[in-house]
């Protein structure tokens, strides 16, 4: 088996933000079909209670068995007291700030994630799933081997770009391209290195 690959799942309005200024995400037009297509095909790498929600608590992991998150996309399950927020898979959360975890299944990487993502990419098992954010994205750039893009058809105007970093031209090969009910398209890069 060869190495794990670091995959960067994203929603990206046409304008190239994530999310707008105050982290708002609400404008994403979703409707069931596409709301389906993520439940199954990408079962993997929605929150533990959205899966449940479905009734897909069980079902068997098939892309992904690790998350790796900055603090800003941990905090607000944090907030509602969720320490655990993706129980279904390996729960890396790369931040200076936050206390130790509060639960066997999370860990807090306080220094280089760029190390710390390349020993889990040496080890067995499944892919592993970048939620963001963009700062994060930024520093491990180099290690992301596959993006998913979800590019919806909204403008936002200004926000979280999808890549906070500096001038760095980086090459990607579209391998699919699909479009949904919603207008969004869906598309998958894997790094041409």
């Amino acid at each position: 088996m060869g190495m794990r690959e670091l995959t960067y799942y994203i929603g990206v309005t046409l304008d190239g933000f994530i999310a707008g200024p105050d982290d708002e995400v609400d404008f994403y037009p979703v409707t069931p079909e596409f709301a389906d297509m993520l439940g199954t095909e990408l079962s993997d790498v929605q929150p533990a209670f959205v899966r449940a929600g479905r009734g897909g608590a069980d079902e068997p992991l098939t892309r992904f068995d690790t998350v790796v998150m900055g603090r800003r996309t941990y905090e607000p399950a944090l907030e509602q007291g969720v320490v655990d927020p993706y129980s279904h898979l390996r729960t890396i959360v790369v931040s200076t700030t936050l206390d130790d975890a509060r639960h066997d299944n999370v860990e807090i990487v306080r220094t280089d994630p760029v190390s710390r993502i390349r020993e889990l990419k040496a080890e067995e098992g499944l892919g592993i799933y970048l939620v963001g954010g963009a700062g994060l994205a930024g520093v491990l750039l180099e290690e992301i081997d596959r993006l998913i893009v979800k590019k919806y058809p909204v403008i936002a105007g200004s926000g979280i770009p999808m890549f906070d970093h500096g001038f760095q031209p980086t090459h990607l090969h579209l391998d699919r391209a699909r479009t949904f009910d919603n207008g969004c398209a869906v598309l998958e890069y894997t790094r041409t290195r």
